[in-house]
């Protein structure tokens, strides 16, 4: 197991990569630039409820940091596809 500094670090540099990729969608506009912006509000919605539900469950943060980075890597294949 990584440093729990290490993994947020990952964390961080990975979201970088989700923001760039859903700047450029949105810049384009249209369509696909409003559900983009849709999904993204939701889906922050979601995970904020999520990590405090395994915070309350008795989870670590480490689990926390660990759902995130899946969820990032997920919008990252997503986005790039």
């Amino acid at each position: 197991m990584l440093n729990p500094f290490c993994t947020a670090f990952l964390l961080a540099v990975e979201a970088q990569k989700v923001i760039e990729l859903r700047l450029v969608r949105i810049a384009w506009g249209g369509a696909e630039a409003q559900a983009e912006t849709v999904s993204m509000v939701g889906e922050k919605v979601v995970a904020a409820m999520e990590a405090a539900n395994t915070l309350l469950a008795g989870g670590t943060h480490d689990q926390v940091v660990a759902r995130y980075r899946e969820l990032v890597a997920g919008n990252t294949r997503r986005l790039s596809a």
